[in-house]
């Protein structure tokens, strides 16, 4: 749900207004504007503002947040031309890179109704175990729909290289690891080693999201059987499905695994009635037709990717570039990650 917006985050509202009456999204300067700020994500910032009856919303990169990582023009390239082969992706407006405005590139996006499912709504809802098992089944189904789609057509074929894909991404993300650590964890070093020596040499390649959890998609109503959309694009390209299905398992929490990782990746995936991480592979395979091979090592990489995302904000948080207090634990959050991703690569196991 929208707070209020956090300290050292608000937006200079006359010059947001006077952006929107010149896109022609309002028409009166002095129109009251409200404007809250969404809670969840650890990564670009999310505002909803209402003026004039009207709803939008904002996004814009972290305060101190280097541009890779965090491409606003990206992510409205994306958004703009997907809704021409994706229904399920929000209507993107307008897109500027004009800093004396708010000090970074945004884009205005549609806000879209309905119901996003994270843990504490998850509880809320009481949400019982049949529902959950056509919960997990929707969201799937969406997954293989998103992999599916003909990016050529939505003019995205310039988005990313799909050849030498995983082998960039194992490279580039150790390489984002060791640039943002705060302290020494043995176990990165070898799970890096592990993974350059481990990855798949064939693959097939997509359209693909990268952040695809219960909390970035939108379900149209409580029967949970329809989705009305897929949030957070800032992370999609061109690669190998498996890599994006590796991340979304990664954020497969479950009962059994370590009490610190079921704090700190609260998912509603921890309730009665969801597939386990194995049985999402399943029904991947299954829904998809896609054979999976090398399951350790995407499940694996999306713990690491993970891990370096949370280590590159505790980095930002620990140099005083953001105060958001719900980032001071984050070094041991990768930490954690990267022991689980360890623990998989020793057991041979994703459960």
């Amino acid at each position: 749900m929208p707070q209020q917006v956090r300290k050292g985050e608000e937006l200079h509202e006359e010059r947001l207004k006077q952006f929107l009456i010149n896109q022609n999204l309002i028409s009166d300067l002095h129109s009251p504007l409200d404007v809250v700020q969404f809670s969840n994500g650890y990564s670009n910032l999310t505002y909803l503002l209402q003026i004039e009856d009207k709803e939008w919303v904002l996004r814009r990169p972290p305060f101190g947040a280097i541009k890779r990582g965090h491409d606003m023009g990206r992510e409205y390239k994306v958004l703009s031309n997907l809704q021409k082969e994706f229904s399920k992706s929000p209507k993107a407006y307008t897109y500027t890179e004009d800093l004396d405005i708010l000090g970074a590139p945004f884009y205005i996006m549609e806000k879209m109704e309905g119901i996003i499912l994270n843990y504490k709504e998850a509880l809320k809802r009481k949400i019982d175990a049949p529902t959950f098992q056509t919960i997990a089944s929707s969201w799937l189904d969406t997954y293989i729909e998103l992999h599916q789609v003909d990016y050529k057509a939505a003019g995205l074929e310039d988005l990313g290289r799909p050849e030498g894909y995983v082998s960039r991404q194992v490279t580039n993300w150790g390489k984002q690891y060791l640039k943002a650590a705060t302290m020494e964890i043995p176990e990165a070093h070898q799970v890096m080693e592990w993974m350059e020596t481990n990855q798949p040499q064939q693959y097939n390649h997509c359209l693909i999201h990268n952040d695809y959890k219960y909390d970035n998609i939108v379900f149209a109503n409580d029967q949970f059987t329809e989705v009305n959309a897929v949030l957070d694009w800032e992370m999609c390209t061109l690669g190998d499905p498996l890599m994006d299905l590796g991340t979304s398992i990664a954020y497969w929490t479950m009962p059994s695994d370590n009490d610190a990782i079921k704090m700190i990746l609260a998912s509603p995936t921890l309730l009665e009635g969801n597939p386990t991480r194995s049985e999402v592979v399943q029904m991947y395979a299954q829904k998809s037709g896609q054979p999976i091979q090398h399951l350790v090592f995407y499940y694996v990489f999306g713990l690491f990717k993970i891990a370096v995302i949370v280590q590159q904000i505790f980095y930002r948080y620990n140099k005083g570039l953001t105060n958001d207090p719900k980032f001071a634990q984050l070094d041991q959050m990768a930490n954690l990650l990267i022991q689980m991703a360890w623990g998989a690569i020793q057991r041979k196991k994703i459960d």
